[in-house]
């Protein structure tokens, strides 16, 4: 970033983790936090600021800010970092632009996800933010994949992410207080409006795919831009933000959102199985997918390569209607059964202004739309318009029959 002498790799020494500052800020007059303590480690945030519904319906016409201080963030340094990366995960970055972002997978040997993350290049500096969860994990398989690469991995824990949803994300009073260019690609970055310190940089922003386009539904999908700030300036940037006509939003409000638009998160709504067809994740960065299918070899390639030649996916990405009259809901990693059978498992479950009750499930492709499903003792059924069905002939097994049809 323009005038930055900061060395890579040097970060505040941070002591202790405590709520995010907006949550203490506001906790008196509004914010209520999750119901559920977040992992030893990762700062609570705001569930929602008394009208989490209201929330998610002001996402519709204007823009909702959400305070994701519970994403870790990363920083890798190095003339290298990108043609290293590129050679160790699903995503073809070697020779991503800068001020580009895309999405990104660490696979397993048999191609299960392991680590799912966002990286922007900007400045000399590749930016890596993650589920605050896997930040610890991701770094250390960072610094051991190293080996003589001129790429220096460094976890940042003064840095935190804002997520701004809604139109007025990309035009309008916030839009343009924070120099968004409203016709900026998806996945472009630039600095935020501001002069830099000596030691780091005031932030950036970045175009995200949208949320929000409802299954089934004619809602245009909504805008959503990501800031990375630094701790001690997030009042400051939160302040900015809601003054220029944003309504403050916790993570109910995203969620929901997300969930209706079929985007999963790491650990909720995948398990150790879990292959990058199943989520959703196939594409590069023009797909908004995280797993490029014209790059050279990678961990866990052959079974990406397989399940695109030859094969289906053994389960998919649906979204549930839940029964909103049950005493209970069910719980992430719960089993989805259909007539006492086990056919899936349970992501995300949240309220939705719309919907009412849904979730994201994991759930076997053989599974019809009109199947009758139970979910932690809630009646549930599959949403017909979040399933799409792949009906295109695969290459491998074109090949294949190509050579039984010579044989005859």
């Amino acid at each position: 970033m323009p005038g930055r002498t900061r060395r890579p790799g040097v970060m505040r020494r941070i002591t202790g983790v405590s709520p995010s500052p907006i949550l203490s800020r506001y906790s008196g007059i509004g914010a209520v936090p999750a119901p559920t303590a977040p992992p030893e480690g990762i700062p609570a945030t705001a569930w929602h600021y008394g009208d989490p519904l209201g929330e998610q319906r002001a996402a519709g016409t204007g823009v909702i800010v959400v305070d994701r201080s519970d994403r870790a963030v990363i920083e890798v340094s190095g003339d290298e970092r990108l043609t290293w990366l590129h050679t160790i995960s699903s995503q073809h970055i070697a020779n991503l632009p800068d001020r580009r972002s895309a999405e990104n997978l660490s696979l397993d040997a048999n191609g299960r996800v392991e680590e799912h993350f966002v990286l922007t290049d900007i400045d000399d500096i590749t930016w890596i933010d993650t589920p605050g969860p896997h930040g610890a994990p991701l770094v250390t398989f960072l610094k051991k994949m190293v080996f003589w690469a001129k790429a220096e991995p460094a976890t940042r824990p003064d840095m935190r992410v804002l997520t701004l949803v809604g139109p007025g994300a990309r035009s309008g009073p916030v839009a343009e207080m924070l120099r968004i260019n409203p016709d900026a690609e998806i996945y472009a970055a630039d600095d935020l409006p501001e002069a830099h310190h000596d030691d780091e940089p005031l932030g950036f922003w970045r175009r995200m795919p949208p949320l929000g386009a409802l299954p089934g539904g004619t809602d245009t999908p909504l805008p959503v831009v990501d800031l990375l700030v630094p701790e001690s300036l997030l009042p400051y940037w939160w302040e900015r933000i809601t003054d220029a006509g944003a309504t403050m939003a916790g993570s109910w409000a995203y969620d929901a959102l997300r969930v209706a638009a079929l985007r999963p998160e790491i650990d909720v709504d995948t398990d150790d199985r879990t292959i990058p067809h199943e989520a959703g994740w196939i594409g590069g960065p023009d797909q908004f997918g995280a797993v490029h299918l014209d790059k050279g070899c990678y961990r866990g390639q052959e079974t990406v390569a397989r399940v695109h030649n030859l094969g289906k996916p053994p389960r998919r990405l649906v979204l549930l209607h839940l029964d909103g009259s049950a005493d209970e809901r069910p719980a992430p990693g719960e089993p989805v059964t259909a007539g006492g059978r086990t056919v899936g498992r349970i992501g995300t479950v949240v309220d939705h202004f719309e919907y009412g009750p849904i979730a994201l499930a994991l759930i076997k492709r053989n599974v019809a739309a009109d199947v009758e499903l139970s979910a932690g003792g809630a009646a549930a059924s599959i949403d017909p318009d979040s399933i799409v069905e792949d009906t295109g002939v695969q290459a491998g097994r074109a090949a294949v029959e190509r050579l039984r049809g010579g044989s005859r």
